[in-house]
C-alpha cells in the first residue's frame, strides 16, 4: 500500500498549482549528497513515519457476499496506518522554495479526503476513503530537528503530510456452508422411541 500512496501523493503534488511546470517529484531520502546531485528545481516526498493509529482500530469481521448474496468468507476490519512525509522545495534560491512550497500547500489542502474512485489498485478496491492532513501539530511523530539530524542535513522549510490509510488485516476465513434446510425439533422420551 505504500508505493499506491506514494502514486496518489505524486499525483496530487504534480497537478493543481504545479501542472505543466516540469517539477519532478521525488521520494529520495534528501541527505546532503542527494541535494548536492539536485540541478534542477524538485518537490521531495520524504516518507519519514509509518505508525498504526489505534485510533480507528475496530474489532469482528465482517462477511463477503458472493454473487447470490450468501457469505463465502470473513474478513477482519483493516487496521489504519499514518504514513508521514517530510515534503520540501528544492531550488537555488530560498524565495522559489518558499514559492514552490506554497504551490505544493496550495495543492493538497482541497484533497483532506480522498474517495476510493481517487486510489489506486487494491488501495481504490477496499472501498474506503483516505484521510490526507497537511502541516497539523505534530503528536507521536518525530521533531524535524531531529529527522534533519538523522539525515546529515541543515533545517529547512517544510511540510508535513500525513496520509492515513487503511491496510488489510490478512488472512480472510472461510465461513461455514449456507443453512439451506428449515429447523426441525426432535424430542425423545428417557425410555422411548424417538418423536418427530
Amino acid at each position: 500500500m505504500i508505493h499506491e500512496v506514494d502514486e496518489v501523493l505524486k499525483g496530487l503534488i504534480s497537478g493543481g498549482a504545479l501542472t505543466g511546470a516540469g517539477i519532478d517529484v521525488s521520494f529520495d531520502v534528501p541527505s546532503r549528497d542527494w541535494a548536492a546531485r539536485r540541478n534542477a528545481p524538485v518537490v521531495n516526498a520524504y516518507l519519514y513515519d509509518i505508525r498504526e493509529d489505534v485510533s480507528l482500530r475496530q474489532r469482528g469481521h465482517a462477511g463477503v457476499r458472493d454473487d447470490r448474496d450468501i457469505v463465502v468468507r470473513r474478513r477482519r476490519p483493516p487496521r489504519w496506518f499514518r504514513l508521514s512525509y517530510l515534503v520540501t522545495a528544492w531550488t537555488k534560491t530560498p524565495q522559489d522554495e518558499h514559492r514552490l512550497l506554497s504551490a505544493v500547500l496550495a495543492t493538497l489542502l482541497p484533497h483532506e479526503l480522498l474517495s476510493a474512485q481517487e486510489l489506486p489498485g487494491p488501495l481504490g478496491r477496499l472501498g474506503l476513503s483516505v484521510l490526507v492532513t497537511v502541516a497539523s501539530g505534530q503528536s507521536e511523530a518525530r521533531s524535524f530537528a531531529d529527522v534533519w539530524s538523522a539525515l546529515g542535513n541543515e533545517l529547512k522549510p517544510s511540510l508535513d503530510v500525513t496520509v492515513t490509510v487503511p491496510f488489510p488485516a490478512y488472512p480472510d476465513y472461510d465461513a461455514g456452508p449456507p443453512v439451506t434446510e428449515g429447523m426441525s425439533v426432535r424430542l425423545r422420551a428417557v425410555d422411548g422411541p424417538v418423536r418427530p
